[in-house]
C-alpha cells in the first residue's frame, strides 16, 4: 500500500470462555467535544475518563494551537480555555491525522473566525468528503479554498461578521449538525439546525452544560429544531467521560460468539442515540443484562453483563442506522454466526467513513468464508452457527484500508472461527482503542501480532 506507514499485521484464533470485568475507554464523541468545549470556554475544565486515542489527542493539539492551555495531571486533563469568540489564528496547518469527527467539528468551530485556518490529515482522512460541512459554512460567509474538490487540504477564512442561518440537515449526520451549531457559537443572532432524523445529541447536551443558550423542540413527526444564540459565554466544567459504546461493541460481540463466555463491561454510555447495536443484538437473542443503570453528567450510563449466546438472523431497519452507524462491521460479524439471514438496510453512510466500510466489510466476510451480498445501501449476511469453515486457512489477510473498526471487527471474528482470521494492519486500532489488544487478551482472547506477514 502507498500510504507510507509500516503495517502491523495481526491474527486471531478460536478461543473459549472469555471472562472478566473490564472498563472501556472513554466515549470518543464526548472526548472530542470535551477538549473542544473546554478549550473554548472561559475558566478551567477538568476531564477524567478521556479517551486517549490518537484521534482525540489530535483534537486537543488543534485547540492548543488556537490558544487553549491543556495539560495532564495524574489521571485528569486540565484545560484553561480561551473564552468563546477568542480563539487565536493557528500558526501552522491543523493536522487531524485520521480524525473525521475532530476535523469536521473544528471546521465549524473555527471556520467563521476572520483569519485563515488550514486543515490537513492522513491518507484516509484526505479521501473523505468535507463538502457536507463546508456547504453550510459557505452559507454563513466562510471562504473555502481546496485544491481537491472539498477534500483535505482545505483552508477556511471567515467573514468580518458571519451570517446566522437556518439549515436543514440533508442526511442523518451528527457531524454536520454539530459543525453548524459550533459555527453558530461565534455568529451573532440565532443559528438554527433542523434535523429530520435524530442523531447522537452530545453536542446539544454538552453545550447546554457549558452554559450555551440552546433549545431543542421536537414536532409530532420527530423533526428536531435546534436553536443556538451566538456569542454567549461558555464556562468551564468538570466532566467524567463514560465508556464508548462503539468500542464496547468489540468485547461485547466477542463474548456473545465465544462459547462459555461471561463478561461484565462497566460504565458504558447508554444514550438512546447510541444503543442501536445492543437493541439489535437483543432482538437476535443475545444474553445482555443492563445493570446499575444511572445518570452521570446528564448522560445515561450502565454496566453490561454479556454471556455466550445462540443468535438468530433479523432485519435491521434503515431508521436504526444513526444510532449504530459505527457498529455495522462488528454486527456483520455477529450475523455471520447467527442462524438464518440478517439484512441490514440504510447503510449509505458507511461508504464515506474511514474507508468504504460497507465494501470493506463484505470483502472481509467473503475472504473468510461467509455467504453475503453487498448492495448499494444494504448488506445481507447468511449465517452459519458455530463458524465451521470460517477463517482463512491459507492465511490471507483482510484489507483494513487504514480503518480501525474493520481491523477490530475481523479480529473478533477469528475468536469464533474454525481457522484463524488475519488482518493486514492492527496498528491503526490506536486511533480509537489503544488498549484493545491488551484488554481482549486479558479476557482470554487468542490474538497475536503477526510480524511474519509484515514483509
Amino acid at each position: 500500500m502507498s500510504h507510507g506507514i509500516a503495517l502491523k499485521p495481526a491474527k486471531s484464533r478460536k478461543s473459549t470462555n472469555l471472562s472478566g470485568t473490564v472498563r472501556i475507554p472513554g466515549d470518543k464523541s464526548i472526548s472530542h467535544r470535551s477538549f473542544m468545549f473546554g478549550g473554548l470556554a472561559s475558566g478551567e475544565t477538568r476531564i477524567t475518563g478521556l479517551l486517549e486515542g490518537e484521534d482525540v489527542i489530535n483534537t486537543g493539539k488543534a485547540m492548543q494551537a488556537m490558544g487553549a492551555r491543556i495539560e495532564k495531571v495524574g489521571a485528569e486533563w486540565i484545560i484553561q480555555g480561551t473564552g468563546n469568540g477568542a480563539l487565536l489564528a493557528p500558526e501552522a496547518p491543523l493536522d487531524f491525522g485520521n480524525a473525521g469527527t475532530g476535523c469536521r467539528l473544528t471546521m465549524g468551530l473555527v471556520g467563521v473566525y476572520d483569519f485563515d485556518s488550514t486543515f490537513i490529515g492522513d491518507g484516509s482522512l484526505s479521501k473523505r468528503p468535507m463538502g457536507r460541512v463546508l456547504d453550510p459554512l459557505r452559507e454563513m460567509g466562510v471562504q473555502v479554498t481546496s485544491t481537491a474538490g472539498d477534500r483535505l487540504p482545505v483552508t477556511l477564512r471567515g467573514p468580518r461578521t458571519p451570517n446566522p442561518i437556518t439549515y436543514r440537515v440533508p442526511m442523518a449526520s451528527a457531524q454536520v449538525k454539530s459543525a453548524v451549531l459550533l459555527a453558530g457559537l461565534n455568529t451573532p443572532g440565532i443559528t438554527t439546525v433542523i434535523e429530520p432524523v435524530m442523531t447522537r445529541d452530545h453536542t446539544e447536551k454538552m453545550l447546554q452544560g457549558f452554559g450555551a443558550n440552546l433549545t431543542v423542540e421536537t414536532d409530532g413527526d420527530g423533526v428536531r429544531t435546534i436553536r443556538l444564540e451566538g456569542r454567549g459565554r461558555l464556562v468551564g466544567q468538570v466532566i467524567d467521560v463514560p465508556g464508548d459504546p462503539s468500542s464496547t461493541a468489540f468485547p461485547l460481540v466477542a463474548a456473545l460468539l465465544v462459547p462459555g463466555s461471561d463478561l461484565v463491561i462497566e460504565n458504558v454510555l447508554m444514550n438512546p442515540t447510541r444503543t442501536g447495536l445492543i437493541l439489535t443484538l437483543q432482538e437476535m437473542g443475545a444474553d445482555i443484562d443492563v445493570m446499575n443503570a444511572r445518570s452521570a453528567g446528564g448522560e445515561d450510563v450502565a454496566d453490561l453483563r454479556v454471556r455466550g449466546s445462540e443468535l438468530k438472523g433479523v432485519t435491521v431497519p434503515a431508521d436504526r442506522a444513526p444510532s449504530m452507524i459505527d457498529e455495522y462491521p462488528v454486527l456483520a460479524i455477529a450475523a455471520a454466526f447467527a442462524e438464518g439471514t440478517t439484512t441490514m438496510l440504510g447503510l449509505e453512510e458507511l461508504r464515506v467513513k474511514e474507508s468504504d466500510r460497507l465494501s470493506a466489510t463484505a470483502a472481509g466476510l467473503k475472504l473468510n468464508g461467509v455467504d453475503c451480498d453487498e448492495g448499494k445501501e444494504t448488506l445481507v449476511v447468511r449465517g452459519r452457527p458455530g463458524g465451521k469453515g470460517y477463517g482463512n486457512a491459507a492465511g490471507k489477510a483482510v484489507v483494513t484500508h487504514l480503518d480501525h473498526r474493520i481491523a477490530m471487527s475481523f479480529l473478533v471474528m477469528g475468536l469464533a472461527s474454525e481457522h484463524p482470521v488475519s488482518v493486514d494492519d492492527a496498528g491503526i486500532i490506536a486511533t480509537s482503542f489503544p488498549e484493545f489488544m491488551d484488554l481482549m487478551t486479558g479476557l482470554g482472547a487468542r490474538i497475536e501480532s503477526d510480524e511474519s506477514q509484515a514483509a
